[in-house]
């Protein structure tokens, strides 16, 4: 399985418990990638992996109540 591959499957298969390993793990996989074009490649996996953790981090900040502020 390639770098980009590995991405891909960290994307698709990321869970809101897995998101920062998975996340710092296809960071490690981008660096270890040789070629531009194949990190071009990954970038839109990258950057959808980070605003999966950016919401899911907004949704942990907000609290959990689910009872609306007055």
């Amino acid at each position: 399985m390639t770098a980009l591959d590995e991405i891909r499957r960290l994307y698709y298969r990321t869970t809101k418990a897995t998101i920062r390993k998975d996340l710092a793990r296809a960071v490690e996989l981008l660096k270890s990638m040789p070629a531009e074009e194949e990190r071009q490649r990954a970038a839109v996996y990258m950057d959808g992996l980070s605003q999966m953790r950016s919401e899911w981090a907004a949704g942990r900040r907000r609290g959990g109540t689910g009872r609306r502020r007055r």
